[in-house]
């Protein structure tokens, strides 16, 4: 099928290129009843589609956000997304979608893909290696917006859970349960002062019920190799937690499978909570105690945060800061 073109509406409607163009860019000041009718009978008759990018180039906005995000199909993501996604549409804004697949050279890509495409601003959960470009990119003006994860070198609008808050609080559960080891399962901090802020919130309640942070409690685990020592070993050591605090859906995941393989229960063995809401907790054989972020909130918190900058509403950076939620549920039991 030929593409129409909008030299071929103005032939059809009988008008000039450019009187076609002020028509969709909704420019009606001189222009007669008549015309626009024959303009907008042209369109429809020939099924002409407009080029929203070709467009907004000559007016240099493309009305579009791009996002970059590590799993598109995560849990929270997937909630995150669909906040920027409803609140774009309603302020008239398209949203790109990138997923990086947490590869750092994916994203890159995707980074200045986006550019390329002169989106007029970009959100994005970033992996951590990429933040020269991305500082490049806010120094050149580009709106950018992050979320979930927050970075010592790379200094940008941001929109984060009060994972500070939370940890306290989940600690502070656990302590009045009566628990007093309690480990803390987490990956490498980095640069990272989202993973930090999480760690904070535990020695905070720890430090205020008097309990001192023990070294051989905190368990690292990462995505490639698992966790850096066995659960298990530490489960049957000569003095066990009694309860265990993850910082991460996929830990947490990871965690009920080595004690599922290992037949240890929960509650009866060790407490578990984690830190975000696992998918369809309710059918579990022990439903497990979270933190519930509000992904969908983050998700129209950053898009209303990305517009915002966009129209040069804010001079200084923005911090927006999102409540989570402690749901209890049955795998935490008094000691």
């Amino acid at each position: 099928m030929k593409k129409v073109r909008i030299v071929d509406v103005a032939t059809h409607a009988g008008v000039s290129k450019s009187t076609v163009s002020q028509y969709l860019n909704g420019r009606f000041g001189h222009m007669s009843a008549e015309t626009k009718q024959k303009i907008k009978s042209a369109i429809e008759t020939l099924n002409y589609v407009p080029n929203p990018i070709a467009r907004s180039l000559k007016v240099e906005k493309t009305k579009t956000i791009g996002v970059v995000v590590r799993d598109v199909a995560g849990y929270n993501t997937s909630r995150v997304l669909r906040g920027i996604d409803d609140y774009c549409k309603k302020h008239d804004y398209n949203v790109l979608i990138y997923n990086s697949d947490f590869n750092a050279e994916a994203e890159k890509r995707a980074l200045l893909s986006l550019q390329q495409m002169c989106v007029d601003g970009i959100i994005i959960t970033s992996s951590g290696l990429n933040s020269e470009l991305i500082n490049q990119f806010i120094q050149n003006k580009m709106p950018v917006v992050q979320f979930q994860l927050e970075y010592t070198d790379c200094q940008s609008h941001i929109v984060l859970s009060d994972y500070q808050q939370a940890a306290f609080q989940a600690t502070e559960y656990l302590i009045e349960l009566g628990h007093k080891r309690i480990a803390f399962f987490t990956q490498e901090f980095g640069s990272s002062f989202s993973r930090k802020a999480r760690y904070q919130g535990y020695l905070d309640a720890l430090d205020k019920h008097g309990i001192k942070a023990e070294q051989d409690l905190m368990q690292l685990w990462d995505r490639e190799n698992g966790f850096q020592r066995s659960p298990i070993d530490l489960i049957h050591g000569k003095n066990p937690p009694t309860a265990i605090f993850t910082q991460h859906l996929a830990i947490t995941a990871d965690l009920l499978m080595v004690l599922n393989k290992a037949e240890i229960e929960i509650p009866k063995k060790v407490s578990v909570l984690g830190f975000d809401e696992i998918p369809m907790v309710d059918l579990f054989k022990v439903p497990i105690t979270a933190i519930k972020q509000d992904a969908y909130q983050i998700g129209v918190e950053t898009a209303k945060l990305a517009i915002e900058a966009i129209m040069g509403k804010h001079d200084d950076l923005q911090r927006s800061i999102v409540p989570c939620s402690l749901i209890k549920r049955d795998s935490c039991q008094k000691v």
